[in-house]
């Protein structure tokens, strides 16, 4: 093995593990876990993101996801053209957009279906729309 080659094998692994080392550093936005509130989660410069309180006393995720919804739906009456929208609700993320609401525990990992659209427009959960 020429010294290039050896140097590389060296170095490459290097490399990998610096970055997970940064990566490992760097903070998880986590959706506030306030029992009841349901939150409106505003994107900020470098990454970081804003909570803001839209509503409490929401017993379940599907209020909260309905509060949210409402919200989205004025924004867009009054000529807004952001379609998706993202809000929190007791530790978990929901993304609501043109096909339904999708819940996450984080804003960049998987998703699954918590609310679908039916035909005309309204939200329901998966197991009760057919398809």
């Amino acid at each position: 093995m020429n010294t290039a080659a050896r140097l590389r094998s060296i170095l490459v692994p290097v490399a990998a593990l610096s970055a997970l080392a940064v990566s490992a550093c760097e903070k998880k936005i986590e959706a506030p876990f306030e029992k009841g509130v349901c939150w409106v989660v505003q994107p900020l410069t470098g990454g970081k993101v804003k909570f803001n309180k839209l509503s409490e006393n929401r017993p379940n995720l599907e209020s909260c996801a309905a509060s949210l919804e409402g919200t989205r739906e004025h924004f867009l009456s009054l000529g807004g053209s952001q379609e998706n929208m993202v809000g929190a609700y007791q530790g978990s993320f929901l993304f609501l957009g043109n096909t339904g609401v999708f819940t996450g525990t984080s804003l960049d990992g998987a998703r699954w279906p918590a609310l679908v659209r039916t035909q005309d427009g309204h939200l329901a959960p998966p197991s009760t729309v057919s398809q």
